[in-house]
């Protein structure tokens, strides 16, 4: 791809999301994060469609539509401390980087991870911690977060990330026990419980280990 269609591309993945996404903030992010250095070689042709593209180990890279509205509705203004459940390419962590003070990122792949923690390094992003997951969900060790990000299906909204958002923080994150009926979540902490709005239907791979589905079910693939 040359340089001139590679702008081109750019611009054209950025003014679909724009339709829904209205957040300059973030679509800034999404022109400045270069994706098509996220994905596999053999699928870099497709770096801007808007559209999920497969990164190995049966894991995605999301659409940036939805990587849009995800980073959209975590609200962030600069100064949050962040959570990522699930760092994948590495996408969504440098987007949030360019937004937000600092971003704790975990993966339970340790291939995926370990390219992830590269990709950004040769990028140049500094303020995303890259860890394996461990045997309780998220970071509890650096918590409490402002804004947490799940970027797999969960069967339900996990107590234990709960437990490790601020009040007033907000959780996105994808939710259903079965392929078909997975919805993306807003989920906000109050000193009173929770309030959570919905975003619509979406279609993710699942959250495996801790909080997630057991590696046998196959219900949400």
């Amino acid at each position: 791809m040359t340089a001139e269609r590679r702008d081109t591309a750019i611009e054209e993945m950025v003014r679909l999301v724009g339709r829904v996404v209205r957040d300059e903030r973030v679509l800034d992010a999404m022109r400045e994060v270069p994706r098509d250095e996220f994905v596999p070689e053999r699928v870099r042709r497709y770096a801007f469609d808007d559209q999920a593209l497969p990164i190995g180990e049966g894991q995605t890279i999301s659409q940036p539509l939805i990587v849009g509205m995800m980073t959209e509705a975590a609200r962030l203004d600069g100064h949050e401390h962040v959570l990522e459940v699930g760092t994948g390419s590495g996408y969504q962590a440098a987007i949030l980087a360019r937004l937000v003070r600092d971003v704790v990122s975990v993966e339970i792949v340790g291939s995926l991870r370990e390219q992830a923690a590269r990709t950004l390094a040769r990028l140049g992003v500094t303020n995303v911690t890259v860890l394996p997951a461990g045997e309780e969900l998220g970071a509890p060790a650096f918590a409490p977060y402002d804004a947490i990000l799940v970027t797999a299906v969960a069967p339900s909204i996990p107590p234990t990330l709960m437990g490790q958002l601020r009040v007033g923080g907000r959780m996105v994150l994808p939710v259903g026990k079965h392929a078909d009926d997975q919805e993306l979540l807003v989920v906000t902490r109050t000193a009173a419980g929770i309030e959570t709005t919905s975003l619509g239907g979406v279609r993710f791979v699942p959250l495996r280990g801790a909080g997630g589905f057991e590696e046998d079910d196959e219900s949400v693939v």
